[in-house]
């Protein structure tokens, strides 16, 4: 091969190729559709011009051959806030199905939005950066290159940060509710929060009450952390409070799950419940109320040990 025949590529102003943005760029945009079907992997077969959006005016919109719309925003500049806007209005405006931005620089903020805006299951937005370029003394030839487009694994990212924040919410309400329950008073004071967890201090450090929640089923536990480096004490704390199980098992109406947890550093003694923030919310009530009596059985019942509890050679929590 001879290497002196091989081109330069040459990037070549865009305002030399297309003098106006609207009477030039989006009408040769429109006659000339398939190479944008060929950079998104697309198949618009109609394009029409300056559509009406309310007060505002469409580039382009165009239509697939299952008749799915599609609107165009052209911006021969720096990409910018006015024009995502517009997009995203036009969009809404003609219920269309994906929105395309074309621009000569796309500033990182806006690659940043168009890829959180494909999150969502209810539209399709590509962000295409277009450029103009030659070899040698040929004619100018465009050069579209997707920046950010719609895929599965953002769509998929969408769904999980949805039902995360549904099971935010969902577990919010569920912690409000127990909290003005009658009975609960040992967290009536606890701001509800968005974990699957609700706790209230013993009155011995590291010792906590915590009520637990998932989809199907509560619990209501002493939860025994004194903290790092402080695994050998928690593990004697259960210990003293294990001597103790069958006097402290006979004041509980419900079993009770005694668990060292050898592999971690905390220990737990608990109570699990059928029905959680899943079940149907008019039987929530019921359910929290047994989940509440559980808790003052299990608080009432350890009460007396705890205050007898040794942390050391002299120290006890009473």
């Amino acid at each position: 091969m001879n290497h002196s025949s091989i081109g330069k590529l040459q990037r070549v102003p865009l305002r030399e190729v297309w003098k106006h943005e609207a009477y030039d760029f989006t009408q040769w945009l429109q006659e000339n559709i398939d190479i944008l079907n060929d950079s998104l992997d697309l198949n618009l077969i109609t394009a029409d011009r300056e559509q009406a959006a309310g007060s505002f005016s469409i580039d382009l919109v165009a239509e697939d051959e299952d008749g799915t719309t599609y609107v165009i925003e052209n911006q021969l500049e720096k990409s910018n806030h006015d024009h995502l806007g517009k997009l995203i209005t036009y969009l809404t405006a003609r219920s269309a199905r994906g929105g395309i931005w074309i621009v000569s620089e796309p500033r990182p903020e806006h690659v940043a939005a168009m890829a959180w805006l494909n999150e969502s299951p209810s539209a399709d937005f590509y962000l295409v950066k277009v450029e103009a370029v030659r070899i040698g003394d040929s004619p100018a030839a465009p050069l579209l290159t997707l920046i950010v487009g719609p895929s599965e694994e953002a769509k998929s990212t969408g769904r999980a940060k949805q039902e995360l924040s549904e099971r935010h919410e969902i577990r919010k309400r569920w912690w409000a509710a127990l909290i003005t329950q009658p009975g609960a008073k040992l967290h009536a004071h606890i701001t509800p929060g968005i974990s699957s967890w609700l706790g209230a201090s013993s009155g011995t450090p590291g010792l906590t009450y915590w009520y637990g929640v998932t989809k199907a089923n509560c619990t209501a536990e002493l939860y025994i952390d004194r903290g790092k480096g402080n695994d050998e004490q928690n593990k004697r704390i259960f210990d003293q409070l294990k001597g103790l199980q069958a006097e402290i098992n006979s004041s509980i109406t419900l079993p009770v799950t005694w668990e060292r947890l050898d592999d971690r550093r905390a220990c737990r003694i608990r109570i699990s419940l059928p029905g959680g923030y899943r079940s149907l919310e008019d039987e929530w009530p019921a359910i929290q109320a047994k989940q509440i009596s559980a808790m003052n059985e299990l608080e009432q019942a350890l009460r007396p040990a705890l205050k007898n509890i040794r942390f050391g050679s002299q120290e006890t929590a009473g």
